[in-house]
């Protein structure tokens, strides 16, 4: 870094979040006094943070909710929309560990970034923004997975289903933040291992390996009912439409997995190390689990097949559950949908703790009552998950509802959110890259060669998806006030936040100029605690389990 900072020139971070411990630190020093109500404790490993990136935010999207898009779509076009989301999602995710990386202190996430380098006004809204989507994902989750649970015929009411879900949920969210590292390591793990497994069998039976078939599958769906489908309009112009469907609903499958592993920086041990070595190795587990996954499925399950769309409940509406009850595999598929509930229960897990930890980011920077800012003994921002917990309870809708509903509802107002989310990701980049060249920053522990040009694409494509989200309803016969309302309503929210913000700091720039934005409060506590660290710590420990998850996974 050719820009010199040293914490001992007596220069004070502004930072509440940091103030006390940067000014307790000497050089080659770190304060080792309790640490402050204020503050979350860094037990996050590297194996958690690395599991964390490959699974945390894998939930019933890649299970259940890829069925729609495979039927509406077809199976060429549900391969394509992914292979362009997992690109545009890598660019993403290298946007936010270039950022993160740098600067990854405690209540660090993508909107108190914004608020740094680009506005107070921008940080706010995002950090509002992420609050209550976070929060709506963990009812989405619960509700999915009180779904699946209706697959097995029972005469329990979904109401107690949802309770038990969340309470648990809840509970593990109010433990050590190395208590919930670990339980979503494990949950990770399962889903992991449980999507390479339903690959591994996707070639069995596309080799006509199964029980029922007397032939090789091979490609057999693509020729018919056919590889790509119409959608609202006949011909090319619908086959074009059908794509353009799969491209935005089938981001919901990849919703906030980026943003995931910037709120964990905070709470990362050595996270200049780790949060780059996640990103670098994130491109094969997008090709691994999600481009695989739509061609697998493109293969082994028709997309006119009457379950995907016919309401069917649990893993009965599942591509995956029907080509193996299709290949007449039998207990498998109940296999399957204990794998989807735990993939919907660590999701919830994770996005809990996603929003509670925004809260406390908002909080942090100013943007939120100060009280969610405040921490247990063991590091835990209890209002700020007390607060994030009460979302859990919009699960309780499916009790009159009707799950069917709820779950279209969720999926269609989050991913407007996602949509925001990422272009303002793209944003922040942009302003940081000016900043560091304006202030001659060079020492970043990560960057991307595909940076900054393609921060501008993803500015341009997540915009337009953010428009042609719920693009049906404006063909002929086809309006909903519902759809129409689910699907774009989150942007104008996501705007009335943020001019509310700058009427109320209307003396504020609208932009923070670059040469003044700040890039070096808390940075020396970083690196000095890293440092210490880093010669401190022992190596993490490890077993023949955790050693064979790695091979596995690199």
């Amino acid at each position: 870094m050719t820009k010199d900072i040293n914490l001992v020139n007596g220069e004070k971070p502004s930072d509440p979040g940091i103030a006390h411990d940067a000014e307790s630190c000497a050089p080659g020093q770190v304060d080792s006094s309790p640490l402050q109500r204020t503050e979350t404790h860094r037990n996050i490993k590297s194996r958690h943070a690395q599991m964390i990136a490959i699974g945390g935010t894998i939930g019933t999207g890649l299970f259940v909710g890829i069925g729609q898009a495979l039927a509406i779509s077809g199976p060429l076009n549900l391969l394509l929309a992914y292979v362009t989301i997992c690109f545009f999602v890598y660019c993403i995710m290298t946007a936010t560990t270039e950022i993160s990386s740098y600067l990854p202190i405690p209540g660090s996430s993508m909107a108190y970034y914004g608020s740094r380098f680009v506005s107070k006004s921008l940080g706010f809204a995002m950090g509002w923004l992420y609050f209550y989507s976070f929060g709506i994902l963990v009812a989405y989750e619960i509700t999915a997975a009180a779904l699946v649970i209706d697959y097995w015929p029972n005469q329990v009411h979904i109401a107690v289903w949802i309770t038990v879900m969340l309470v648990v949920i809840v509970a593990l969210n109010f433990a050590p933040v190395g208590a919930y590292a670990e339980t979503e390591f494990w949950f990770a793990s399962t889903k992991v291992f449980m999507i390479l497994g339903l690959l591994i069998l996707s070639v069995v039976l596309c080799f006509g390996g199964a029980p029922a078939q007397d032939s090789r599958l091979g490609f057999t769906y693509w020729k018919s009912p056919g590889a790509m489908n119409e959608y609202l309009v006949g011909g090319a112009a619908g086959r074009f439409c059908a794509f353009i469907y799969a491209l935005a609903f089938s981001v919901f499958s990849f919703n906030f997995g980026p943003e995931l592993i910037v709120i964990t920086g905070g709470e990362m041990r050595a996270p200049r190390k780790n949060l780059p070595r996640a990103a670098k190795t994130f491109v094969y587990r997008l090709i691994t689990f999600y481009i695989l996954g739509a061609l697998a499925i493109g293969i082994i399950c028709r997309s006119d097949a009457p379950g995907l769309l016919s309401g069917g409940k649990g893993a009965a509406a599942s591509p995956w559950v029907i080509a193996i009850k299709d290949a007449g595999i039998h207990t498998l598929d109940s296999i399957i949908n204990a794998g989807i509930i735990i993939s919907a229960w660590s999701s919830g897990n994770s996005y809990l703790y996603m929003s509670s930890r925004s809260l406390y980011s908002l909080a942090m920077a100013g943007n939120a009552p100060s009280i969610f800012k405040r921490c247990t003994s063991w590091g835990l921002p209890i209002y700020a998950v007390m607060a994030s917990s009460l979302f859990g309870l919009l699960a309780f809708l499916n009790v009159s509802s009707g799950v069917s509903s709820v779950f279209t509802w969720l999926i269609n107002l989050t991913n407007t959110a996602g949509f925001t989310s990422w272009v303002c990701c793209s944003i922040i980049l942009l302003r940081f890259r000016k900043a560091c060249a304006a202030q001659g920053v060079t020492d970043v522990p990560f960057r991307s060669r595909l940076q900054p040009y393609v921060s501008y694409a993803c500015i341009v494509f997540f915009t337009c998806l953010l428009f042609l989200n719920g693009f049906g309803v404006f063909f002929p016969g086809n309006w909903s006030t519902s759809s129409f309302l689910t699907s774009y309503i989150g942007f104008p929210i996501f705007i009335a936040i943020y001019f509310a913000h700058r009427i109320w700091k209307r003396k504020d720039a609208w932009i923070i100029p670059s040469s003044q934005v700040d890039l070096t409060t808390g940075l020396d506590y970083i690196l000095a605690l890293e440092s210490i660290d880093l010669e401190s710590r022992p190596k993490e420990k490890s077993n023949r389990v955790v050693s064979a998850f790695k091979r596995v996974l690199n």
